[in-house]
């Protein structure tokens, strides 16, 4: 199955528990309707939730749904890049019953996709409207991550309350992030500044992760930790500041989801 049958394959999906929850809540009806059951494609509805979250009253709904649209059919990373997000949080998040779930009231999931369309508006050189994005997401949704950002696929934000994101970080495939999680800088320093978190990451929530340092592929940041060096690949680290207290490089923390430290 290519990704353009995968998505399809998940739209049936989403529309088919769609018009079930109608019958099994009709008070909300109308807001499945408008949200999911009158669109065609996906990439129509992700379009039309975020435009709808992010209009204001001096930039109408129907003005960001072009530029969405635009961004979603420049590349068919960003719509492969929603999917496997989409994919993640009902994997990885037992409060997650439904796929149509994420997209319709998980403001972390809603934040990835706002940021995809600010990062590709960054690349074409349109600062000030990514600027935007950026500046709505965090207000409507409690996330800021700077357009700069590279983010991969398949990245679960859970809450998504307090997370920051700064600009030279880079977060790669298959990484969870839980509420009040900084990737930030150490101070008033340009240029590399901020972290790269490798593949299979879990950063626990209001973990701390400051400069240009690295966080080795599945490694696990406890809660409430302050990391300010490298962590080496599958190391458990915890603490302010964070110490390693054990390594596995066999486990993917991203996908276990265990906060605990043995």
């Amino acid at each position: 199955m290519d990704n353009n049958e995968s998505i399809d394959s998940l739209w049936r999906t989403i529309q088919d528990e769609t018009e079930r929850r109608v019958k099994a809540e009709p008070v909300l009806a109308s807001f499945f309707h408008t949200t999911v059951l009158e669109h065609t494609s996906f990439s129509s509805a992700v379009a039309d939730l975020i435009a709808n979250d992010l209009g204001s009253s001096s930039v109408q709904p129907m003005m960001l749904r072009s530029v969405i649209k635009d961004a979603i059919n420049s590349s068919d990373e960003i719509l492969e890049g929603t999917m496997t997000d989409l994919l993640a949080a009902k994997e990885k998040d037992p409060s997650c019953k439904y796929l149509s779930e994420p997209l319709l009231f998980f403001k972390g999931f809603k934040s990835l996709q706002s940021h995809r369309v600010a990062s590709w508006l960054w690349d074409n050189s349109r600062h000030t409207l990514a600027h935007y994005f950026q500046s709505r997401t965090s207000e409507v949704y409690g996330v800021d991550i700077h357009p700069a950002a590279k983010l991969g696929r398949g990245i679960m934000i859970d809450h998504g309350t307090g997370v920051v994101i700064g600009e030279t970080s880079v977060v790669e495939n298959n990484v969870s992030i839980f509420q009040g999680v900084t990737l930030g800088g150490t101070g008033k320093e340009t240029g590399d500044r901020h972290p790269k978190v490798r593949e299979g990451v879990l950063l626990s929530a209001s973990s701390t992760v400051l400069g240009n340092v690295e966080i080795g592929r599945n490694a696990k940041i406890a809660a409430g930790s302050v990391v300010l060096e490298n962590v080496r690949e599958g190391a458990t680290v915890a603490g302010v500041p964070a110490k390693e207290v054990r390594q596995d490089v066999s486990n993917v923390p991203a996908d276990n989801i265990d906060h605990l430290i043995e």
